[in-house]
């Protein structure tokens, strides 16, 4: 990766003219079948057999069920060579339109349409091409409203522009080199979590206690140690957001910012805040000033200066609180809840800790986010002939 960036590797200089096919000009589509699940015989084989929802793998190396050869021969099933580009042709979630390779021979469900090129194209510089067109292909649907599906006449009159062989194979290895490396930032990013779980599970409960603190924790309710304001003086006017601004509207739950608002009144200033949703017990550590959209949140504060929030918050977070029905809880029920907490040193040597991998995770989001940024920039450029690639000497590095 840092050797494309810097241009240390290069490809030979390309000039020739693109040209521009149909898929079904250089290609065979076909879709799979399923086996039927009446017939025990067909299933629990060898032959790996795939759907739709297996497609987000991108590079298909491993799936969930298997036919057999007795399956194969008797059903609807086609086996796939290895390096077909295979596309989702229905359902209304994202599966439709996601596009992956399969690195392995196997057979697909109905759902998936399979793109075997020939010779004279390079089946990864397919893949990235068609890859980098997913809204088309989402648009491209048929049925009302782009609710049906894709099928195959669909995709094979799409139109692919492509240039020689090398300079293909030299675009997917650039591109496939940038995949790697939001694989690896993804992986390690999912490694922090996942750690960070760890620690909290044993820090925020006492089950592992940091040097130099040895005192037993005291048992106290959430309402000892939290205030509670409603939000309907922070509740914005306009619910017709924008994409960017000063002033998020955050909700409680995983969107957390619902976008901008260019209102200049009635902005929460008190913080930090953790927003709560009063019906899901979800809550969000809030930073900086914000308004809400609606007033089925509390906002919640340190009820005096030996309480740290960033802690507290946290500790919610390992919380397992039953909602059982849809009525507002913090008042009735959440307040009550009673929980160990250590001396105020503590909790700050606990937030300490919990902060700096925050860091850490923060900076590997935006690196990732950073590199798909790049791989888009580059597909825009590479996948449509607007940057050729050049030797080395053409580079000004």
């Amino acid at each position: 990766m840092q050797q494309l960036l810097t241009g240390k590797t290069c490809f030979p200089e390309f000039k020739g003219e693109w040209k521009v096919k149909q898929i079904r000009e250089f290609a065979s589509c076909t879709a799979g079948g399923t086996p039927s699940t009446l017939v025990p015989e067909f299933w629990g084989g060898s032959i790996p057999w795939m759907n739709s929802g297996e497609l987000h793998q991108k590079q298909v190396n491993e799936v969930d069920r298997y036919i057999t050869e007795y399956g194969l021969l008797n059903s609807s099933a086609k086996l796939l060579p290895t390096g077909c580009v295979l596309i989702g042709l229905a359902g209304q979630g994202r599966t439709r339109g996601t596009v992956a390779m399969n690195l392995i021979p196997l057979c697909t469900n109905q759902s998936i349409a399979a793109i075997l090129p020939n010779s004279k194209f390079v089946p990864e510089y397919l893949f990235h091409n068609l890859d980098s067109r997913y809204t088309e292909l989402r648009n491209l649907s048929s049925g009302d409203g782009g609710r049906g599906g894709l099928n195959l006449t669909i995709i094979g009159s799409m139109m692919i522009p492509f240039p020689s062989i090398p300079e293909q194979r030299a675009i997917a290895t650039i591109l496939s080199d940038i995949d790697v490396e939001i694989a690896a930032l993804e992986a390690r990013l999912e490694k922090s979590q996942n750690l960070k779980q760890a620690i909290m599970q044993q820090l925020l409960t006492g089950k592992t206690r940091l040097p130099g603190f040895e005192g037993e924790w005291e048992d106290m309710l959430l309402r000892d140690l939290l205030t509670y304001e409603r939000p309907d003086r922070y509740i914005v006017k306009s619910t017709s957001y924008s994409s960017q601004g000063d002033i998020p509207v955050l909700t409680a739950n995983k969107a957390f910012i619902l976008g901008f608002t260019t209102e200049t009144s009635g902005i929460c200033t008190d913080l930090p805040t953790i927003v709560f949703d009063d019906f899901t017990t979800d809550s969000k550590f809030a930073t900086v000033p914000f308004k809400v959209k609606s007033s089925a949140i509390k906002l919640l504060r340190p009820k005096n200066n030996r309480v740290s929030l960033k802690f507290l918050f946290e500790l919610i977070q390992i919380m397992r609180f039953p909602v059982s029905e849809h009525k507002r809880h913090y008042i009735s029920d959440y307040q009550n809840i009673e929980l160990p907490i250590p001396d105020f040193e503590e909790q700050l040597a606990v937030e300490s800790i919990l902060s700096d991998m925050d860091a850490e995770i923060s900076a590997l989001e935006a690196r990732r986010e950073k590199t798909r940024d790049l791989k888009q920039a580059m597909m825009q450029e590479l996948l449509t002939g607007k940057t050729r690639l050049a030797t080395p000497g053409e580079l000004n590095v």
